[in-house]
């Protein structure tokens, strides 16, 4: 892999970075310490499964705590993880299975249950099943959807539900997500429903067998699969995005719909929470990522970076900052703060507490930035930063309103709302948010264009300066590169194609806002990374891991961190040659 970019000269568009740089210091990839199939060759990725990589925390006294699952093909590793502290050691898997007649497709593990004996492990299969394994033990525990008598479409996603030992849910290629219990059978005949209840787009069934059996719930949300599902920090909502380009959240216990927000364009493939759970961030097929405040129901921010399908999103724990208004920018490494949210996966007492700390750390004085990052089909890993100024526009706006008016009542004019720059006004939905009874003003609007930190940018003319600038886009139909004198056009085109879906509709709404009519956040790190697509981004403590549709997963140490590794000698390695 790295001695095709050497080949290219350093110049050549297909090059691939193997280090990059932020305002905390620079990010290296650590070649030594990738993960791949014990021969270090790719395969024909041609028609595969995404590769996929997922963590357990076995709490190993040794300090090699982390076990990475990855699934490449027909055949899925285990192995013990070493990150940036020792040489990847490809010799010596924990576990290696081969499948025949389908794929592994994802996995999680059951965080609440993991020991250095032990570890749940889930795996999904394009052919509908769903396996329990002990990749320590080497155990294979029950196999559900067995006979395919649920649902006969591929496993899109799977995590066990947050603080359940049991629970856990499965979303599927038909649009519907089933609620198991490891504890009970799946029985030999299919299973039958009754209504529990319904809404727009979704609807809700619990099985009808007189005893306990599997599955508990069936969701059927949406039209099309339903690509990703993400509990938020505290386990009580259940965020998805489907194939139909819809943002769905629901109140997980009660089975309730929360907001919908609708793509720009396409599918929705991804999603993700903020650490505090006040945020949503999706990716899909208009190679865009969208903010979207939960608490507000509204999309606050759109970042334009990738030139292909946005795979996965992420918010980085470890990167999220709060410091006075006055004080430079710095990034006080929250890893404190953060440890246990970013440890955590199923137990909600560790995930409230973190919550309440970010909470209420956000309603002080200070300026908040959250980091997230996103990979894409275009090979692309790119990096953002989300600003207070961005994200709560509102909160200062009535500060500085109050000012505004105390001033105004001092001097007897109204000056200050009238120096308001008219040009940089947004439109927005004059009803009010879920959390509020006032709606947004017209200064409000005015202020929230005005102000947008250094991290974001809404200068659209430069914008489109930049796009006339670009090569042409790899998909004429992406809609992110497509500049705005077609976008009236194309938008045309977009509503007579779905005007029987009533899609179109939503353009334009607080779920579906134009693109000049919020802010447009350009990325603070945009490098290709990969000759295949990317199809992996997890944020560690002392790393983050990618991985693309080669069978390649990297590492690449944070600032400051790769020195714990670099002291090695690579030549010592079984995987130090890297091709």
């Amino acid at each position: 892999m790295w001695k095709m970019a050497a080949e290219g000269g350093g110049k050549e568009a297909n090059e691939i970075k193997t280090q990059f740089s932020t305002r905390e210091g620079v990010y290296k990839l650590l070649p030594n310490s990738e993960y791949s199939r014990p021969n270090r060759v790719p395969f024909n990725s041609q028609g595969s499964n995404p590769v996929k990589v997922s963590f357990a925390n076995v709490n190993d006294q040794s300090g090699n705590g982390e076990r990475i699952c990855f699934n490449v093909g027909r055949e899925l590793y285990f192995y013990i993880y070493k990150g940036v502290r020792k040489a990847a050691d490809m010799s010596k898997p924990v576990d290696k299975r081969i499948y025949k007649g389908t794929l592994p497709t994802c996995h999680d593990s059951n965080a609440l249950t993991a020991t250095a004996e032990s570890v749940s492990l889930l795996v999904g299969f394009s052919a509908g099943q769903v396996q329990l394994i002990d990749p320590i033990k080497k155990e294979t525990s029950k196999l559900f959807n067995e006979d395919r008598l649920i649902d006969k479409t591929t496993v899109t996603c799977l995590k066990w539900v947050p603080g359940s030992e049991s629970l856990f849910l499965v979303a599927h290629g038909s649009g519907c997500l089933y609620l198991y219990n490891v504890e009970h059978t799946c029985g030999t005949t299919p299973p039958h429903y009754q209504l529990l209840k319904q809404g727009e787009s979704y609807a809700i069934h619990t099985g009808k067998s007189k005893t306990a059996r599997n599955p508990l719930l069936r969701w059927t949300v949406g039209e099309g699969a339903v690509n990703e599902f993400a509990f938020s920090p505290d386990g009580k909502f259940l965020a998805c995005v489907s194939q139909d380009g819809f943002l769905r959240v629901f109140s997980f216990d009660a089975t309730e719909l929360q907001c919908t927000m609708k793509s720009y364009f396409g599918g929705l493939l991804c999603v993700c929470w903020s650490p505090d759970g006040r945020f949503i961030v999706t990716g899909g097929e208009d190679d865009l990522v969208t903010v979207w405040s939960f608490s507000d129901a509204r999309v606050v921010a759109r970042g334009r970076g990738h030139k292909s399908w946005v795979s996965v999103v992420a918010f980085d724990h470890c990167i999220t900052s709060v410091q006075d208004c006055d004080a430079p920018a710095e990034f006080s490494g929250s890893d404190e703060d953060f440890h246990d949210n970013a440890q955590f996966n199923g137990n909600r007492e560790r995930a409230n507490s973190a919550q309440s700390r970010l909470s209420k750390r956000n309603s002080t004085n200070g300026s908040v930035t959250y980091r997230f990052g996103s990979v894409g089909q275009d090979t692309q890993l790119c990096l953002w930063d989300l600003t207070e100024d961005v994200l709560f526009p509102l909160s200062r706006t009535r500060t500085q309103t109050n000012a505004m008016s105390a001033e105004t009542g001092a001097n007897g004019n109204n000056s200050a709302n009238s120096s308001l720059p008219r040009s940089n006004s947004l439109q927005h939905s004059t009803g009010s948010s879920p959390n509020s009874n006032k709606p947004t003003s017209i200064v409000d609007s005015a202020l929230i264009a005005t102000g947008v930190s250094k991290f974001a940018t809404l200068a659209l003319h430069e914008v489109r300066k930049e796009r006339n600038q670009e090569k042409e886009h790899k998909r004429n139909h992406s809609i992110s590169y497509i500049s705005n004198k077609s976008s009236d056009k194309l938008n045309q085109i977009i509503g007579a194609r779905a005007a029987k879906t009533d899609v179109a509709k939503s353009l334009g709404t607080t779920s579906c806002p134009r693109m000049e009519e919020i802010p447009l956040l350009e990325p603070l790190v945009c490098k290709k990374i990969a000759h295949e697509r990317l199809t992996v981004l997890i944020f560690l403590e002392d790393c983050l891991v990618t991985a693309c549709q080669e069978g390649f997963v990297c590492t690449w140490a944070r600032p400051g961190k790769v020195g714990l590794l670099s002291s090695q000698n690579p030549a010592n390695s079984p995987s130090g040659t890297v091709v």
